[in-house]
Order: structure tokens, then C-alpha cells, then sequence
């Protein structure tokens, strides 16, 4: 039996760190052309864009890897499965809860580590990208216009140059639109204007000459004349739009949502929404990381029940049921961050749901019997296939 549970323990890891390397290259893949246009447009390297991605690494694990737990015991057992070993299994006198040790022991320690990057890891990661992220913008970034184009990448503020000299940093025919002010345009029209860059402070200044501004609120508008007049930009913004000064519930860290949740007049300032944020966050912390172990229990019914089925259709059918789970759990912090419902309900939803299922499915597969509503399922795929 050790032999067996070390075989099952080591083609779980196999897998977890297959699918993990996966699932992962494809997220940062898509973030990366997601950003395209961000880093293109800025003086970055490929490493330092790497440095970012590494830290946003935590955040996408809290998401992934229950998923990648699912997979790696339902493939697991379905290979086992469709090669006919556990049926070898079964008539040497091995039942299935005799091959529990090893897959529990797995989804254990999954669950042990997600609750790792849960408490401690992802705030780490979020405060290091934070903190690297406004780095670069001090001493790497850079502000390009094109000459003819409407630059929007900072937030309600609009530029345009009809000639633009980026090495030099000077303008022609300037033009600026500030909405920044709720209920107030102010438009800055310049012959000329000249961009100033101290990365070491973090700031744009856009010097403009001999030009007009136009203040228009509500239906008054104003107009004024000047010799030069400045215009300062933070470079934090420019990446992004990043507020480094909001406290954002997904970037804390466990210990200060439990400090919240208990004392909400730690954060006077704040609405009633972003207590429910933090309520919600709160939860979801504690419910993904167990949704290793239960993913990981429901899986090996699943497999048992389509034992024979191909592993690339037992991959679609595993996604698709995490997709499910996924859903309800998305519904759950939807609902629990509007005050729909009470976020403790919305998010152990999920578990309480697959948990029920894994015990049923574990009763079955164990004694080698199919649930009604799946023999009736099949009866009804194989009868139309007889009358096809």
C-alpha cells in the first residue's frame, strides 16, 4: 500500500505542476497582450515587466489552483480508470477508501498552501507590484505623444499636438481638455508648449505659452490669457490608472480584513460598500483554499463514474465542472458585495454544494454503482445512438 500511495502521490504532483505552468503561462500571456499597448508606450524593460508579473503571481494562484487540484486527481483517476488499474485494484482486495491516503494527503497539502498565499502571499504580492509599479513609473517611464492623435492615458485628461518633437520634448499647437473636476471643463489651446520629465519625483509638468484658457462650468464660461502656465501629472496614473493611495479589501491582508470585519471604525472614512468588500473578501480568503480539498474529494467519483472516457474529454467535462462551481461562487461575491444576501452564505454555497456531492459520489464509486440519474442519462445517449 505504501507503494500505491506513493505512485498516486507522485503522478498528482506530476500533474498539479503541469497544469499549474499551464494555466498560469496562459493568464500572464493574456495579461501581457492585455498591457501591450501600456509597455509599448513606455520606456520598460522586458524584465522588469516580468519582476511585475511575478508578483502578480499570488493573486492569480488563490484563483488557480483549486482548479489545478481538481484536474490533477480527476486525470489521475481517470487514466487509472480507463488503463483498468483500479479494476486490478479492486479484485486484489484494495477498496477505494484503501486509496484515500494519497489524494487527501495531496488536496491537503494544496489546501495548506492556498490558505499560505491567502493569509500572507497575496498581500505581498499586491504591495510589492505597488511598490515596483510606481518604481518604474519614477525612473523608467516616459511620456510619448504622436503628433495628430488624442492621447487619453491619463485619466480625464485629454491631450493633443498637431507636431510633436517626443526627444525633445517641445509641441506645437497644444491642446489640453481637464475633467477631472466633477461638472468642469477647463481647455488649455497653445501655440507652443515644452514637456518637462523628473522621473525622480514622479511628475509630468507641460509647460504651455502664450495661450488661452477656457473654463466652462455649468453655463458660465470664463476666459483667460497667459504668458506661460504649467500643468502637473503624476506618472503613477500613467501606468494603469493606479490609485496607490486607495485602499483596495483585495490588496490587504487577512489579519487587517478580521481587524476591519471586527472594528469597522478603524476605516471611519469609508462607505458602506467597501465594508461589505471587506466582508466579502473576507470569506472568499477562507473558502477558496478549502475548495482544494473538496474539489479534489469530488473529483475521484467523477472519474469513476465516466471511467473510460478519454482524457481529453475528461479534461473538457473537469473544466466544465469547475466552471459550474466557479459560477456560484461568482454569484456569491456578486451578491455578497451588493448585500444581496450575506457573503458567508454566498460563498460557502459552493463547497456546501460539491461537498454533498463528493460524499454521495464517494458512496457510489466505492460500491461500484452508478447514481439513477446518471444511468438514466446514459440510457438516453446510448438509445438515441441505437436508433441513429
Amino acid at each position: 500500500m505504501k507503494i500505491l500511495h506513493r505512485q498516486i502521490f507522485m503522478e498528482l504532483c506530476k500533474l498539479f505542476g503541469l497544469t499549474i505552468s499551464c494555466l498560469l503561462g496562459l493568464i500572464l500571456v493574456g495579461r501581457m497582450l492585455q498591457l501591450r499597448s501600456l509597455f509599448l508606450s513606455q520606456d520598460i524593460g522586458f524584465f522588469n515587466i516580468l519582476q511585475l508579473f511575478f508578483f502578480l503571481t499570488p493573486f492569480f494562484m488563490l484563483l488557480i489552483t483549486p482548479i489545478a487540484t481538481m484536474l490533477s486527481v480527476f486525470l489521475t483517476f481517470l487514466r487509472m480508470s480507463t488503463d483498468n488499474e483500479l479494476i486490478a485494484l479492486k479484485a486484489s482486495g484494495v477498496s477505494l477508501y484503501r486509496m484515500l491516503p494519497a489524494p487527501l494527503l495531496f488536496c491537503t497539502a494544496c489546501t495548506l498552501f492556498t490558505f499560505f498565499i491567502s493569509f500572507w502571499g497575496l498581500a505581498w504580492g499586491m504591495d510589492m507590484f505597488k511598490t515596483n509599479l510606481y518604481y518604474f513609473a519614477k525612473t523608467h517611464s516616459k511620456f510619448a505623444l504622436q503628433p495628430g492623435v488624442f492621447n487619453k492615458e491619463f485619466p480625464n485628461v485629454t491631450f493633443y499636438a498637431h507636431q510633436v518633437d517626443n526627444e525633445k520634448g517641445e509641441l506645437k499647437f497644444a491642446f489640453v481638455r481637464d475633467e477631472s473636476i466633477k461638472g468642469t471643463s477647463v481647455v488649455v489651446v497653445a501655440p507652443e508648449a515644452q514637456i518637462v520629465s523628473t522621473p525622480q519625483l514622479a511628475e509630468i509638468k507641460i509647460i504651455f505659452k502664450n495661450g488661452k484658457i477656457f473654463r466652462e462650468s455649468g453655463e458660465e464660461l470664463n476666459v483667460l490669457k497667459f504668458g506661460s502656465y504649467s500643468i502637473k501629472l503624476d506618472l503613477g496614473k500613467l501606468l494603469m490608472g493606479f490609485n496607490f493611495s486607495e485602499d483596495k479589501a483585495k490588496d490587504m491582508p487577512f489579519s487587517r480584513l478580521a481587524a476591519i470585519r471586527d472594528d469597522p471604525n478603524l476605516v471611519p472614512n469609508q462607505r458602506p460598500r467597501f465594508h461589505r468588500k471587506v466582508d466579502t473578501e473576507y470569506f472568499k480568503r477562507l473558502t477558496l483554499p478549502f475548495g482544494c480539498i473538496i474539489l479534489g474529494m469530488f473529483a475521484i467519483p467523477i472519474a469513476y463514474v465516466f471511467r473510460g472516457l478519454k482524457q481529453q474529454y475528461g479534461l473538457l467535462l473537469s473544466m466544465g465542472l469547475f466552471l459550474v462551481y466557479y459560477t456560484m461562487f461568482s454569484i456569491g461575491v456578486s451578491m455578497g458585495e451588493a448585500g444581496s444576501i450575506p457573503p458567508i452564505y454566498g460563498l460557502w454555497a459552493p463547497n456546501a454544494v460539491y461537498v454533498f456531492v463528493a460524499l454521495v459520489g464517494m458512496r457510489y464509486a466505492n460500491k461500484e454503482s452508478t447514481p439513477t440519474v446518471v444511468q438514466w442519462l446514459l440510457h438516453l445517449r446510448y438509445g438515441r445512438g441505437a436508433k441513429a
